[in-house]
């Protein structure tokens, strides 16, 4: 967990590694991720799921849908939802191959696969993503969008992703995009506070939309 203390070690520690980064985060919103206090596996990866390869909009209309089917329920059931007919579901707006990611992943909650949000709170970067990507539909990318956003890890460095990637190109003013090796390598340098850099990165490209 980053606490107050640990983001002001953290702005400094990256500062220090680049010109380019000082002035990156100087001018930009503070990083602001807080780790939840209680998170639901289940629910945040089948959110996840649902979110997949869509604009925010469409994705937030069609998991609305999909909640829908559960009302009043704060809390998605995993054993209902995998007893719930495929028809079911594509009717709210899931691809065949999103439903049968979702069903899988409500096996593999019920069977133990998944961990649960208090076990996950126990577990390690690495340990997590061993688990998670044993679901159907759920990349590395995902769990780490679960580990920086969701349980505020401070060291997740998401190296395949364009926005990361696009903001250290913009940083760093290179007119191509790193490969996830080559920002595998530059990550080095922000360790253990890789999430932060990332955080910047997304701000980077904020500003030139």
């Amino acid at each position: 967990m980053l606490r107050t203390m640990n983001r002001d070690l953290a702005h400094r520690h990256i500062s220090k590694s680049h010109p380019h980064m000082a002035q990156l985060i100087k001018r930009s919103r503070r990083y602001e991720i807080t780790p939840a206090v209680t998170i639901r596996p289940f629910d945040a990866l089948a959110e996840s799921i649902a979110y997949q390869q869509l604009n925010g909009k469409a994705a937030a209309t069609i998991w609305g849908r999909v909640r829908a089917l559960y009302p009043k329920t704060k809390w998605l059931d995993p054993a209902k939802v995998l007893v719930t007919p495929d028809e079911k579901l594509r009717a709210a707006g899931l691809s065949r191959s999103k439903t049968a990611a979702i069903k899988d992943l409500a096996a593999k909650t019920l069977d133990g696969t998944v961990p649960s949000g208090r076990a996950l709170l126990r577990m390690n970067d690495d340990e997590i993503i061993a688990r998670l990507t044993q679901v159907r539909g759920i990349g590395r990318w995902t769990v780490e969008m679960l580990l920086l956003f969701d349980l505020g890890r401070p060291d997740v460095w998401p190296v395949a992703d364009y926005g990361v990637q696009k903001g250290f190109a913009q940083t760093f003013r290179q007119r191509k995009l790193p490969t996830p090796k080559q920002l595998m390598k530059h990550g080095e340098k922000w360790r253990p506070y890789r999430s932060v850099a990332a955080w910047y990165f997304w701000r980077a490209v904020d500003e030139s939309r």
